[in-house]
């Protein structure tokens, strides 16, 4: 027997821009039912094993391809995370696995049941109870109802929501339609568990109850598919990463690595804004005995960055043209939050740094080895002057850039939940002392 739980080949959706689907009405859609194992059967005829879709030739300029030639396969027991910026195509992808949506081209073969999360309360009637619904969505992935009345329990302890189990789940709140789907989608044992983005609701004490959640599912030998904009959470999860770049597939692999080229594709995407013009920012101080021509954060190698990863380092060189030479020089360089309040400072004072040769227009580079920030958007100030006087060229927020989660530690950790009421992450070390 296989071990492939998902082999996906040459997969491809389009869609046609601004042009409206045709009125279905239920005996269509009955009859669409009733031939559809008639299609399959005919695909599978002509050498197609597995579940073809009947692309269109015609095209236009109004087409869009939200994916195209995506291939890959997924083992049985395996945890893949799906990450790509917005419009990637990470969404549709799991809609089209989860038999949401039709493939316009290519075809997928899955070995299991399915239980998808894609958004809040996907495949939920309004109308019927958080039980009804909870039976519902057993069903529709093939249980029985015996297998659903022993999890049922532990769904609703898990949803926090026993007052209001038998209540029409149109009557609940986000938090609560998401606590109850989410619930529903982990403890009824599909082979195959697919989240979209389960972080992205809820209040932080839920968000850590889903993720233990994901930590036990991956590890029952069940297949996960998790999309996610967490970083830290796609690493700490997932054994593998598949990267969507423009609706196609960049890169799979390593988790760490597959991130890292996300990273990369980031920064390049802002490349235009990592650098700031001396021209148009405003500036401070009378510019007598130095000028700050121009500022830009890199990588090791150099390269302009705008998103760094918590505990990456943070390199930021500074053009400065000197009027003077001579000792007592201060260069600085501090972080500041979106409300102005200033996180961190780095002085070249402090670190025996304040003397300059000769005048003219000099490169000077500040290294902070690990950046302790929690994920979020910055902003970097910068001046330079003589020690103990006043600005003698200041620009405040010159660059804005962001922080995204990472594993630091060894164990789940999920750093982005305090970023609402906190900037600053500094390691520690716990022990029994008696």
């Amino acid at each position: 027997m296989s071990d492939i739980a998902i082999r996906v080949e040459n997969l491809g959706k389009q869609y046609r821009i601004g042009e409206r689907q045709r009125y279905k009405a239920l005996r269509d859609t009955l009859s669409d039912a009733l031939y559809a194992p008639f299609r399959v059967a005919a695909s599978m005829l002509n050498g197609h094993n597995g579940h073809r879709s009947i692309a269109s030739k015609r095209s236009s300029n109004n087409d869009f391809w939200a994916l195209k030639d995506i291939s890959f396969e997924i083992k049985q027991g395996e945890a893949v995370g799906i990450i790509g910026r917005n419009g990637a195509g990470k969404s549709t992808l799991l809609k089209i696995l989860s038999r949401i949506t039709k493939p316009t081209e290519g075809y997928i073969r899955m070995h299991g049941r399915v239980g998808s999360l894609l958004e809040v309360g996907t495949g939920f009637h309004p109308e019927l109870t958080g039980r009804e619904n909870a039976y519902l969505n057993g069903a529709i992935i093939g249980m029985r109802k015996k297998e659903i009345d022993r999890k049922f329990d532990e769904i609703v302890a898990f949803a926090e929501i026993e007052k209001f189990i038998d209540t029409p789940v149109k009557f609940y709140s986000s938090g609560m339609y998401m606590r109850l789907a989410f619930a529903v989608a982990a403890h009824l044992d599909p082979e195959i568990l697919m989240v979209d983005e389960v972080l992205a609701v809820g209040d932080a004490e839920f968000q850590k109850k889903c993720l233990g959640k994901m930590h036990s599912v991956s590890k029952s030998g069940r297949t996960v598919l998790f999309v996610s904009h967490n970083m830290a959470a796609i690493e700490s999860l997932c054994k593998s990463c598949l990267l969507l770049n423009q609706g196609k597939k960049d890169s799979e692999g390593n988790p760490e690595v597959v991130i890292r080229r996300y990273m990369g594709l980031s920064n390049a995407s802002h490349s235009a804004s990592v650098e700031f013009d001396a021209q148009t920012r405003e500036r401070f101080g009378p510019r007598e005995l130095a000028i700050l021509q121009s500022l830009r954060m890199t990588d090791r190698n150099g390269n302009p960055v705008r998103v760094l990863r918590m505990g990456e380092a943070l390199l930021v060189q500074l053009e400065i043209e000197f009027k003077e030479a001579g000792a007592g020089f201060e260069i600085g360089v501090a972080i500041v939050n979106p409300h102005g309040v200033y996180l961190h400072y780095f002085v070249s004072t402090w670190e025996g740094f304040h003397h300059v040769d000769s005048r003219g227009l000099k490169t000077v580079e500040v290294e902070v080895p690990a950046l302790s920030l929690f994920p979020g958007t910055y902003f970097v100030s910068v001046w330079v002057k003589k020690q103990g006087g006043r600005y003698d060229d200041a620009v405040h927020e010159a660059l804005e850039f962001d922080v995204e989660e990472a594993s630091l530690t060894p164990y789940p950790t999920y750093f982005a939940r305090y970023s609402h009421n906190s900037q600053v992450y500094a390691p520690s070390r716990w022990r029994f002392v008696n």
